[in-house]
């Protein structure tokens, strides 16, 4: 009696770890548009529009604070994070039209040094482009406005769950 049925080594299989999970079930278009409906993503530009509202309200609470030397300096260091986050945002457009993953994995690698780039030279550029920089105004400016991204997802995570 011959043995018709094949017996699979872990080593042989298409599981780089050799490990197989049971479990795992492949979604259905019906599951996968139910998921996607339940989990928008959330769009960039919605993020940057908190990141200038932020922006903005640094501004006035740091010049009423402490003064017009101090809201350029925290606007100018929150311009180092909004300008670049546009350039990304941008840049990442064309993504859902490339049908290779390859491509659009270094095409967000690509944009994304683009942005680390270009936020040190404006950081670079500051002591030249802002008279009488604060430098603590511009560092505070900077890392509230990048944390905008923290607040946006869970504000977008809230909306998700209001009705």
């Amino acid at each position: 009696m011959t043995n018709t049925h094949t017996v699979t080594d872990a080593r042989d299989s298409d599981i780089p770890d050799g490990v197989f999970d049971e479990e795992f079930k492949p979604l259905t278009a019906e599951e996968v548009r139910q998921w996607r409906q339940s989990n928008p993503s959330v769009s960039p530009w919605w993020v940057i529009k908190m990141q200038v509202l932020v922006a903005c309200v640094i501004a006035v609470v740091a010049g009423w604070a402490f003064g017009q030397v101090v809201a350029v300096s925290a606007i100018y260091g929150a311009v180092a994070v909004i300008f670049p986050a546009m350039v990304l945002a941008r840049g990442l457009r064309m993504q859902p039209t490339l049908k290779d993953s390859g491509a659009a994995f270094l095409s967000f690698v690509v944009w994304e040094v683009v942005k680390v780039v270009l936020t040190v030279a404006l950081l670079l550029a500051a002591p030249k482009l802002v008279p009488q920089l604060n430098w603590l105004a511009l560092v505070a400016g900077f890392v509230v406005t990048m944390k905008v991204y923290w607040v946006a997802a869970w504000l977008q995570s809230k909306r998700r769950i209001q009705p």
